[in-house]
């Protein structure tokens, strides 16, 4: 069993920050990477970054350079610094996990998923 649980989202204004968490829980140990997706209003659903178990993170064009993916498996916990926030950041975010040990890196576990509000 494996459970992801975000926090952190809010409202924000434009050029503000906010940090949001993936608490992980149950059979940790089968993690592998885990990545934030995000979709917004009329949007299709896109990933937004991704960190491997190794700490290696990728990021989507559209963030890159603002947004920072980040984990810590000691605390089973995965975060997402977000800076210089504007309005097309605004979504809902879920965070995801695939399976340790899966080279096709698909994301089988979901969180519920949280709403970022980016006011203009």
């Amino acid at each position: 069993q494996v459970q992801l649980v975000e926090s952190g989202g809010g409202l924000v204004q434009t050029g503000g920050s906010l940090r949001l968490t993936c608490a992980v829980s149950g059979s940790t140990f089968a993690i592998g990477t885990v990545a934030w997706h995000r979709q917004g209003p009329g949007k299709e659903r896109e990933l937004v970054a991704s960190v491997t178990r190794n700490t290696s993170p990728s990021y989507a064009d559209a963030v890159k350079g603002r947004f920072t993916i980040s984990r810590d498996n000691t605390k089973n916990m995965v975060f997402l610094q977000m800076n210089r926030l504007n309005p097309e950041d605004t979504g809902a975010y879920y965070c995801a996990a695939a399976r340790r040990w899966d080279s096709s890196e698909s994301y089988v576990y979901w969180g519920q998923g949280i709403q970022v509000t980016v006011s203009s």
